[in-house]
């Protein structure tokens, strides 16, 4: 303890690997209780330091978390993108070395403005909305990159019955709220103070009773009968996805699939599962329509949309719905590198990576309708739209079902799926919605208004997935007030934390 209290080496070498260990909270590892030691870790770290060593230390911190947590971006780079092993590492290193800053800043303004070790309640109350801060800002900035939330961990645990009332925010909130008050107890039971103590025993006890008693509290009810779904999974290599050649057997694969299964009220298919412009794909998307209508069902694919906006050209990523349904959606949250490239005057042509395949989509617009099937509103979401906790709520609030289609065959065996998966997850939970999951590889599955998944297929194999899902109505606190409640908390948090500190100065 004494190592990761002071400056100095050891300490930051401890940073690295509490950073590191949070990977092992999430999926697929699921370890809960590792979350809480990595935060714990974190917190005690920046106790005794200058904030200029505080700025080291949670650079120190971020760059274990994001070199552990998103070794599956090498795999992409590596084997999709055509870079050697030397510069795959080389470029993870410079990425991860990059966005350790998220952690690196808010060290900085913890220890320079709002730290009171004098206070330890009020002390662990504004970690708790600092480190909350931290995600809301990651998630947001450049487009965010809201990946490895500390949240995520409960979704089998213990707090998840937070996620409803409070959004994945709240349950990152209070992990940190809970490690820091285990790093304080030696100081709060030495303060001899019953009404002190007590209320450190609230804080402490009380998120962590209502998180276990709201667990499995239904927020929301159906609003109609089941709907039967059958989620194909084409399980097609990545290196033949937009090769022309093997554009004809991709269009067969998913039509003979189709017209094989059983009858069912919806029909999925995943990420670009035609792999050309819709206006491309008329002739063979109307005859699915056609084959879908007289099933009394809906078909819902991904599919390249070209549009014609403000007299120019743009691509972009969509789902559209034929037969018993009506709608169109064009992604709004882009992938960076994957669909669109950053200063790509400058880094396309360096290497392959910076010219892949499909990555010069354009953002769709935010005021897009839901998608319509079977009379109900679906929420759609494509890929890594999913990930990101405060669009997907106000989507969500809309519809009656949530819908995500994705292609994660970029990254292989590694890692990366399934933290996707926990995350589509924690987004069922939230919204109290059955959520459909259609991959081109797996995981494709129903997940329920509590974030469990009811069936799947598993990775790397080829099948179709049978399943009901049910429509809901009512809004879950969350979808209801969103994060604003915590927003609020966390600004008077901080608003004392601020005062206090300039009192003490005057003193």
């Amino acid at each position: 303890m004494r190592w990761i209290t002071r400056p100095g080496w050891p300490g930051n070498l401890l940073a690295v690997a509490a950073g590191a260990i949070t990977t092992l909270a999430l999926a697929p590892f699921d370890i809960w209780p590792l979350a809480l030691l990595a935060a714990g870790l974190f917190y005690a770290g920046l106790r005794q330091l200058s904030p200029r060593q505080a700025l080291g230390r949670g650079w120190c911190f971020g760059f274990g978390l994001f070199g552990a947590g998103t070794s599956w971006i090498y795999y992409s780079i590596h084997h999709f993108g055509g870079a050697s092993m030397l510069l795959a590492g080389f470029l993870m290193l410079l990425f991860t070395a990059a966005i350790a800053w998220f952690f690196a800043l808010p060290a900085w303004v913890w220890a320079r403005w709002l730290r009171r070790n004098e206070a330890p309640l009020a002390d662990a109350l504004a970690f708790a909305a600092l480190w909350v801060a931290q995600e809301a800002f990651r998630g947001w900035f450049l487009t965010g990159f809201p990946w490895l939330y500390s949240g995520y961990s409960q979704l089998d645990g213990p707090l998840s019955g937070l996620a409803p009332v409070g959004g994945m925010w709240l349950v990152s909130f209070t992990i940190a709220l809970t490690a820091a008050l285990l790093c304080n107890a030696p100081r709060l039971l030495r303060n001899r103070r019953p009404a002190f103590i007590a209320a450190g025993v609230v804080l402490l006890v009380g998120p962590w009773a209502a998180g276990i008693a709201l667990k499995g509290h239904a927020w929301t009810s159906p609003s109609g009968e089941p709907l039967s779904v059958a989620a194909i999974q084409g399980n097609v290599e990545q290196s033949m996805k937009w090769d022309p050649a093997q554009l004809n057997s991709q269009l067969a694969l998913y039509r003979d699939m189709s017209l094989s299964s059983k009858r069912v009220d919806l029909l999925i298919w995943p990420e670009t599962a035609v792999p050309v412009l819709k206006e491309s794909a008329e002739g063979y998307l109307n005859m699915m329509g056609t084959f879908a209508a007289e099933r009394d069902s809906a078909l819902i694919t991904g599919v390249p949309i070209r549009q014609v906006v403000h007299q120019e050209k743009r691509f972009y990523n969509g789902i559209t719905v034929v037969g018993e349904g009506d709608g169109t959606y064009l992604k709004q949250k882009l992938v960076p590198f994957g669909e669109y490239v950053p200063l790509q005057d400058v880094l396309r042509g360096l290497i392959a990576f910076f010219d892949l395949p499909m990555s010069d989509f354009a953002r769709g617009p935010s005021d897009q309708p839901m998608l319509q099937a079977k009379g109900y509103q679906i929420a759609p979401f494509i890929c890594y739209e999913v990930v990101y906790p405060e669009f997907a709520a106000s989507l969500s609030a809309r519809s009656d079902l949530l819908l995500t289609i994705s292609n994660d065959t970029w990254f292989g065996t590694s890692i990366g799926p399934l933290q996707h998966l926990q995350m589509a997850q924690m987004r069922a939970l939230e919204a109290g919605r059955w959520m459909i999951r259609a991959t081109n590889n797996g995981v494709t599955g129903l997940i329920d208004p509590f974030g469990k998944i009811t069936v799947q297929i598993p990775q790397f194999e080829r099948g179709i997935l049978y399943g009901e899902v049910v429509p809901m109505h009512n809004l879950t606190p969350y979808l209801q007030w969103r994060s604003w409640p915590l927003i609020v908390l966390c600004l008077l948090l901080f608003g004392w934390a601020l005062l206090a500190s300039r009192m003490a100065k005057t003193v």
